[in-house]
């Protein structure tokens, strides 16, 4: 019998441990980040300072803001780790620091005028940081113990996320969750019907899988942009009255069903930010579903997917997005995000014979997948 190798582990040096001593107590106390986000959401801060010109003194945001002037030299300190975190920009004249708007604050301003783009994503942040959320998160040992298949979310809620048992238990936490996914979801619309606009005006029909929540919006603002598309919308019973119907003026055709039944035919099917709420065996058959509605490749029959691709090789800061989106979803839901090799798994899977990335869109990507 070969006598086993013996490892030998490195041995840190002095400035190593020192260094990581430093790198343990930023970890640890990372939490302290998100949470003085919530409070300069909470405060209104973000909009005050874009109220006032788009930067502001911690002197202005006290009277601007009507807190007591006992509580200045605390606001500076909230505000000097939130710029320092990337939330906000400071300038510092040797006197005093000005703290303005940035692209990152500028999406948690209460209402921007003449930007279409603009979604405030303060609930997505008040969502987030939320004890339902929090609570869950701490209670991930325990989950990680017991032979459960629910996610912690709702096996420490007993209901599910997004969903009417959500509502009966805590009614205004639900309004703010939707709003949060409303904020996640449909930021960038109005930028891909420009980015992908070739792409757009080749299709002659689309099929629209808006989920269980009933949001249109990706479908309203495509058929206005190209309008000699026909257009479908598949969603779940009782998610579309009658209003949202008479808004899109006859343009749209809305299809009451479930995804995992049945998809209305069209050329494409667009599946954006559905995937990533489903497993990946819920995923195949969902896409089976997808195959079955479109026509073959040489008829032009294709299904385009916006979702996040984990890309290791993306710089630090995006790959720690994903993989900490990937957590929040393991955490708050059955579903997952996924790396490019886990995306061809269940195309292939689901019966499709080939695909592309066309491009990667921010934190997302899209891909054009091929029966």
């Amino acid at each position: 019998m070969s006598a086993q190798a013996k490892t030998t582990l490195p041995v840190p040096s002095d400035a190593e441990l020192l260094q990581a001593q430093a790198d343990l107590w930023r970890h640890s106390l990372y939490y302290l980040t998100p949470m003085a986000l919530r409070c300069a959401v909470e405060l209104g801060i973000p909009t005050a300072i874009y109220r006032l010109g788009g930067g502001a003194s911690p002197a202005e945001l006290i009277t601007a803001l009507s807190l007591p002037s006992s509580k200045l030299p605390f606001l500076r300190r909230l505000l000097r780790l939130l710029a320092a975190s990337g939330v906000f920009t400071a300038d510092d004249d040797g006197t005093t620091t000005t703290y303005r708007i940035n692209a990152v604050s500028y999406l948690l301003v209460d209402g921007v005028p003449g930007d279409d783009r603009h979604i405030c994503h303060t609930a997505f942040v008040l969502t987030a940081t939320s004890t339902r959320y929090m609570d869950a998160t701490m209670g991930l040992a325990g989950w990680f113990k017991k032979d459960v298949a629910s996610p912690p979310f709702e096996a420490l809620h007993g209901a599910t996320l997004f969903h009417e048992s959500m509502e009966s238990l805590d009614a205004d936490f639900h309004g703010a969750a939707k709003g949060a996914l409303e904020a996640h979801d449909n930021l960038g619309i109005e930028i891909a019907m420009r980015e992908f606009r070739d792409l757009f005006e080749g299709i002659q029909s689309m099929t629209y899988c808006c989920g269980a929540y009933g949001d249109d919006k990706f479908a309203r603002v495509l058929v206005k942009a190209f309008p000699h598309i026909r257009c479908t919308v598949l969603a779940y019973p009782n998610t579309i009255d009658a209003a949202i119907k008479k808004a899109a003026g006859g343009l749209i055709n809305y299809v009451e069903g479930d995804m995992f039944s049945s998809i209305p035919p069209s050329q494409t099917v667009v599946l954006k930010l559905i995937l990533h709420h489903w497993t990946d065996e819920d995923c195949v058959k969902i896409l089976s579903q997808c195959r079955k509605a479109i026509p073959p490749r040489k008829d032009g029959g294709k299904v385009l997917i916006g979702d996040i691709i984990i890309d290791y090789s993306d710089s630090r800061a995006m790959l720690e997005t994903h993989l900490l989106m990937d957590v929040g979803m393991m955490t708050m839901t059955k579903g997952r995000q996924r790396d490019e090799n886990e995306w061809r798994q269940i195309f292939m899977k689901a019966g499709f014979s080939d695909y592309k990335i066309l491009k990667k869109f921010g934190a997302r990507g899209v891909f054009e997948v091929y029966p």
